[in-house]
């Protein structure tokens, strides 16, 4: 038995050792396809199969005992169904070439145990496999040989279970585990030098590895797209002065060596390569005894960030040329309230406060500044109640026009940026201002003279158009009589020709003047209507109460006793007609309490002159009085 053990040892280490040469050679196969490294790990195993068979001991006459199936097995389990079949097939056709008795057990063994290897990697083949993993593995493939040799008849009959049973079982079980841990070492050292190569291959920066003559050792694909290569391999051994001109070459060469000579890291050196700005950064690479051996670069394409550097750089001084330039004072708050950037225009635009406009000052000590000189005239005495409300305000977009204490005008608008500054922009509108204040006070003088007769000076004709529709249209809604007064001077014509038209003109304001002190209500409007016409309208007021009114009138005019020679009363009378509606027909045809005045004016005319008369809106004449 103990020779058993120490063949079986010498198997063992013949099994690890192919699997130990697959793990030190498989980065050669690393950039090959897929399906390619599988055929090359089932070789392999396949191969490590065979090897174990050709030290396999044999037990009986055509009987061999070995550890071919724990290759088989991590075959199925590492390598996928590709590996398993080529690793199954080598040992298949191998032991049907040896023979022997036991050829069919033996044969439908490795299937059994390959079958366990590929049963392993459906299982774990949605992750990376690990050593629990590995020891099932392990587990099952013993397993599987307790009941290959306790059911194939060979085996049975050759009583190999009992015989050698164990030790086959155990080394098996322990070649698979060491095996297994060989293997996931190495796959864990392929998926680091994998990331490791691509993320040196795929970086954006442009990287390389140069020996002590500054010939690139490595680089990765941007290096090869920069001095347009197809591949990597095209610039190994090759110089900067195969790439660039010689000048270049000379001063990155002088710069690499000095790394090298010194072995101090050369640190975001800026180079022109290819039209493009470059930063570069440079360090030595060591042995183990220390000696520098080469250098490794990092190169950072910075030609957008030149680019916009410089972009910025003029904006900036553009910008500052405008600022300096405009009329205008721009300032700017943080959130908190300080100043952090302002013109001189800013500050020339508050002359009193000026010197408190400073960066880095808060807008509070600012407007406290303006209050102790006065500079804005009707600050409230609660000081500090004004200050601490512009102060909140200062954060809100808003239009503002202040007056300073010398009758100057500033506009301030101030808009809120989404950072939560606040941006103000000053402006000198005093001339703005005072253009305003004098058109406004123009604009109401012509108001004045549109409305008002230049003659008498009460409402003309176009004005009292516009407030008969406005008042009619208010009673109307309100349900409440309106009355009307058309008043004609009685014989003006022969008065203008018998006492000329200065005394006419005369005559009509003393008149108005009349119509005027007859009134009391701000809403009681006196309008000359045309030549010697005047009309009076009196909201809210009765048929009665525009009589009074007009009584009020006729005895004013004769108290004053204007003397006409050429009239039947021999001085200067007037004949009024009445009108008065209420809501219907104010809503349908105010036009009609007009007509109705002007008709009782004309029955009032033909009646005698002299004379007020009223109409009803039936047009019935009535309430028909002589004055005097």
């Amino acid at each position: 038995m103990n020779g058993i053990w120490a063949q079986f040892g010498g198997n063992l280490s013949f099994v690890c050792l192919a699997i130990s040469l697959w793990a030190h050679f498989s980065i050669q196969v690393q950039h090959r396809s897929f399906r390619q490294e599988k055929i090359a790990f089932g070789i392999i195993t396949g191969c490590a199969s065979i090897g174990s068979i050709l030290l396999a001991v044999e037990f009986h006459p055509g009987i061999y005992i070995d550890l071919r199936f724990s290759p088989l097995a991590l075959a199925g389990m590492f390598g996928g169904p590709i590996a398993a079949a080529f690793a199954a097939a080598l040992a298949i056709a191998f032991r049907f070439a040896v023979g022997g008795a036991a050829m069919i057990d033996g044969i439908v063994a490795i299937v059994a145990a390959t079958g366990i290897g590929l049963a392993a990697h459906f299982c774990v083949r949605k992750r990376s496999p690990g050593f629990l993993d590995v020891a099932m593995l392990s587990l099952a493939l013993g397993v599987a040989l307790v009941i290959s040799m306790a059911t194939l008849p060979t085996l049975v009959n050759a009583h190999v279970l009992a015989g050698v049973g164990f030790p086959l079982i155990s080394l098996n079980c322990v070649a698979t585990v060491l095996g297994g841990l060989v293997l996931l070492k190495t796959q864990e050292w392929e998926l680091e030098r994998s990331i490791l190569v691509t993320a040196f291959s795929q970086s954006p920066d442009y990287l390389y590895v140069k020996d002590r003559n500054s010939r690139f050792i490595t680089v990765n694909e941007n290096m090869t797209r920069l001095f347009r290569f197809r591949t990597t391999a095209e610039m190994i051994g090759l110089s900067d002065f195969n790439l660039m001109s010689r000048p270049l070459a000379e001063e990155l060469y002088y710069l690499e060596q000095q790394v090298i000579d010194t072995g101090m890291p050369l640190i975001d050196s800026a180079e022109q390569i290819e039209g493009k700005s470059l930063l570069a950064s440079k360090v030595p690479l060591r042995d183990r005894q220390g000696r520098v051996i080469g250098l490794a670069g990092v190169t950072r394409d910075i030609t957008e960030r030149v680019a916009l550097e410089r972009e910025l750089r003029e904006s900036k001084n553009l910008l500052s040329h405008a600022m300096a330039g405009m009329s205008d004072g721009i300032a700017m708050y943080d959130g908190k309230g300080f100043l952090v950037f302002c013109n001189d225009q800013y500050r020339d635009a508050f002359p009193l406060s000026a010197d408190a406009r400073v960066i880095g000052a808060h807008i509070s000590d600012i407007l406290r500044r303006v209050a102790e000189t006065g500079e804005r005239p009707g600050i409230p005495d609660d000081v500090e109640g004004w200050i601490k409300a512009a102060a909140v305000s200062l954060h809100s977009n808003k239009d503002e026009e202040v007056q300073l204490h010398n009758g100057d005008w500033r506009s301030i608008r101030t808009r809120l940026a989404e950072d939560g500054m606040a941006m103000a922009v000053v402006s000198d509108i005093t001339a703005t201002k005072q253009a305003e204040i004098a058109l406004r006070l123009s604009a109401e003088q012509l108001k004045s003279l549109a409305e008002t007769d230049g003659l008498t000076g009460i409402v003309n004709r176009r004005a009292f158009d516009e407030a008969f529709a406005r008042e009619t249209a208010g009673s109307a809604r309100k349900n409440t009589p309106f009355s009307l007064l058309m008043v004609d001077i009685d014989r003006f014509k022969a008065y203008n020709d018998t006492y000329g038209h200065p005394a006419g003109d005369q005559c009509l304001r003393v008149v108005s003047k009349c119509l005027r002190q007859s009134v009391s209500r701000p809403a009681d409007i006196v309008a000359r209507y045309g030549g010697e016409e005047f009309v009076v309208f009196l909201p809210d007021t009765s048929a009665k109460g525009a009589m009074i009114v007009a009584e009020q009138f006729a005895r004013r005019l004769a108290k004053e006793n204007i003397a006409h020679s050429g009239s039947e009363f021999s001085r200067v009378t007037a004949s009024i007609g009445l009108a008065c509606a209420t809501g219907a027909v104010l809503r349908t045809n105010p036009n009609r309490l007009l007509t109705e005045a002007d008709a009782a004016l004309y029955d009032a005319k033909t009646q005698g002159r002299n004379r007020i008369l009223a109409h009803s809106l039936t047009g019935e004449r009535h309430a028909m009085k002589e004055v005097g």
